[in-house]
């Protein structure tokens, strides 16, 4: 037996699996309570579906851990070493403000305290001349005031200009670690190699926060699974939606930030692939969020724009993705000024939804949607588990009351708030940076998206969505299709007027080398892919552009393609360019992907006839309430057609279709819907 290939992808309320069998093609999809105490238990229970242990071969996991020590603030003690006369730096952070008028805003807390924060003296300046050699003395002083402490558990260090030089910040590393013992070192250079001293030094003490705490995780993770007897191939999904072993793990651990929700966005890139399409916007509502990102021209988005909390960047190479905290679980509510409100807090997966049964009283948008019908409360996760309809209308009384309105006009507004939520989402990911949502299909998954798709569609003008296969592990699908990826980045800052080809050349190979050499690390050696680019500005302008590079060097006849592709990527983004003008070239960017074999889906079998529904029950839309037929997704063949009121059932999952709405079943038994559908 060649052995499963399991993807794992933890969530707050649910922990989903996928297993693909690469000898029967056959992909098995189930679900299993989260267990937040120690999420282990629940990824153990999940793997008990096995029989054999030995039966796994690859495990590919998405994991909370480092987002939750962050958002929970639940991380290590970090002492913070920084460039004598620059300690303050993750206190003064930057001048922008949330919101220009509030004046009751306050900062957010940096992840260090004042007291951790140690000068070093040296000086390197911006050409890389040293001006101030480092006092090794000053750092070993620094290392025993950290033991004296006794309570700093991790290090991060950011001298200033070490992206230019790092020698400064490796040689402190070398001296901290020996004197240290088992205290982890993080230094700016290893994490993030780039200009602007306060996202390298928030980026850097991010590292060092969590790393404990993964650490600790990762050594749980291995031991748990080598005493289950389960395979030791065990990797995490990164932020880039790439891959990492555990160990690669534990020292990067700033690498997992927003680990799990990119399984979507792979998952969705195959998807367009196989339908045929170039744009598309994912929505992936689960219990407790909603993330949404786009595929345009067949590839994903990444960005380094990314804030754990308003003015606290962590500017690591990942898939641009929009979280907003609208889920099933989302609690309705009302406000001091008397108004209804969905989330963002959340009822998560204990106690759950007040249909749960488990001792939840609010109101939720899960409760809404089974109080309208949208979902059976006797088919839940394929009838495991039974909803209890009563609660959820007691829970929606309590609002309905406040508001003086009827239950079912209540439930209702719950659902259309929540869809407010998610259309501002869409526009996030879509308007505001320029595209036009009426050339996007919207991929809708989680346990919850299906269920809202078609209103999505309807309120945020997208002509076209697509319910996948496995809407509900649909995450945890794209796990499994995951190539192992590295990104490596490094300041340069040269001119157009003076740049120097010899020294961008050797920079870039130099990012190439670290790139293929940690991929090697990591056991991936072949079937390697790599892609070079260069984030260039106009001079004086305050934020860059990424532009692709198809060559390997610079040199006199690639370097102006460079300068040209920028001028008319400028034009195309912001409907004006400056041919004359002096362009910086800021970043240089390398990414090393090794290409992992990929499941090969099977087609489903055509449907015969006209479909048949099993059930017919009455569902309330915002025209009223339709009797409407009820169809099992699994009777569903290829080229089988709907059109609404209609509501497809599976196990984990529920797709709405709106009255008037048409639906295609495609090939691969992807729910089509809308224009894409043939409407």
């Amino acid at each position: 037996m060649a052995g499963y290939l399991v993807g794992i992808d933890v969530g707050g309320t649910f922990t989903d699996f996928v297993s693909y069998d690469p000898e029967t093609k056959a992909v098995e999809v189930w679900k299993n309570p989260s267990t937040p105490r120690d999420p282990n238990d629940g990824i153990l229970e999940g793997l008990a579906r096995f029989e054999q242990p030995g039966e796994i071969k690859n495990v590919r996991l998405g994991t909370t851990i480092a987002t939750n020590a962050i958002l929970e603030r639940k991380g290590a003690i970090v002492a913070y070493v920084t460039t004598e006369g620059f300690r303050d730096i993750p206190f003064i952070q930057r001048g922008n403000r949330r919101s220009h008028y509030d004046i009751t805003w306050i900062k957010p807390k940096p992840l260090v305290k004042r007291r951790h924060c140690f000068e070093v003296s040296e000086r390197i300046m911006s050409d890389g001349q040293v001006q101030v050699p480092l006092d090794e003395d000053g750092v070993r002083r620094i290392a025993r005031r950290i033991l004296e402490d006794g309570t700093v558990e991790a290090v991060a260090v950011n001298l200033l200009f070490s992206y230019v030089a790092p020698e400064h910040e490796q040689r402190v590393k070398e001296i901290l670690t020996a004197e240290l013992g088992d205290i982890p070192v993080s230094i700016s250079y290893d994490v993030l190699p780039k200009w602007k001293e306060y996202e390298r030094a928030s980026t850097t003490i991010a590292d060092a926060y969590v790393k404990p705490v993964v650490g600790k995780q990762v050594r749980n993770i291995r031991k748990r699974f080598t005493d289950s007897g389960i395979t030791d191939h065990v990797v995490v999904i990164k932020s880039n939606g790439g891959e990492m072993t555990l160990e690669a793990a534990a020292n990067a651990p700033i690498h997992m930030t927003v680990s799990g929700p990119t399984g979507g966005v792979i998952a969705g890139k195959h998807i367009a692939k196989l339908v045929g399409i170039d744009h598309l916007v994912t929505l992936d509502m689960g219990g407790t969020s909603t993330d949404c990102s786009t595929i345009v021209g067949g590839q994903e988005n990444f960005t380094t724009d990314y804030e754990i909390e308003f003015g606290i960047p962590i500017q690591i190479p990942m898939i641009d993705i929009r979280t907003i905290g609208a889920g099933g679980g989302s609690i309705a509510w009302i406000d001091k000024g008397g108004m209804l409100r969905v989330g963002p807090e959340s009822a998560g997966a204990d106690p759950g939804p007040a249909c749960y049964g488990a001792g939840g009283e609010r109101a939720t948008a899960t409760d809404a949607n089974v109080l309208l019908g949208r979902i059976n409360p006797d088919n839940f996760l394929g009838g495991k588990m039974k909803l209890d309809l009563e609660a959820a209308r007691t829970a929606l009384k309590t609002v309905a009351d406040e508001l003086g309105r009827s239950v079912e006009e209540t439930a209702l507004a719950v659902v259309q708030i929540a869809n407010n939520n998610m259309v501002g989402a869409l526009r996030s990911v879509l308007i505001e940076r320029g595209l036009d949502p009426r050339d996007f299909a919207l991929l809708a998954f989680g346990g919850a998206g299906p269920v809202h798709i078609a209103d999505l569609m309807n309120d945020a003008g997208i002509p076209s969505g697509i319910v996948p296969d496995y809407p509900g592990q649909f995450s945890a699908f794209g796990f499994i299709l995951t190539d192992a990826r590295v990104d490596a980045q490094r300041t340069v800052q040269m001119t157009s007027k003076h740049f120097d080809q010899t020294r961008a050349t050797e920079a870039m190979q130099a990012l190439v080398k670290s790139g293929t050499d940690e991929l090697a690390a990591q056991g991936y050696t072949k079937n390697i892919e790599i892609y070079r680019s260069v984030e260039l500005r106009y001079l004086g302008q305050n934020y860059e552009l990424e532009v692709p590079m198809a060559f390997d060097r610079f040199d006199d006849d690639t370097t102006p393609k460079v300068w040209q592709a920028f001028h008319d990527l400028h034009l195309a983004r912001f409907g004006f360019n400056i041919p004359r003008e002096i362009i910086e070239a800021i970043t240089l960017k390398a990414t090393a992907i090794s290409l992992t074999e990929k499941p090969e889906l099977a087609a489903i079998a055509e449907g015969a006839g006209e479909p048949k529904p099993v059930a017919k029950r009455a569902v309330v839309f915002d025209d009223g309430t339709h009797e409407t037929p009820i169809y099992n997704r699994a009777d569903l063949g290829g080229g089988h057609r709907l059109t609404g009121p209609a509501v497809i059932e599976e196990p984990v999952s529920v797709t709405v279709l709106r009255p008037g709405q048409n639906l295609k079943v495609d090939t691969y038994g992807n729910l089509l819907i809308g224009k894409i559908a043939g409407e």
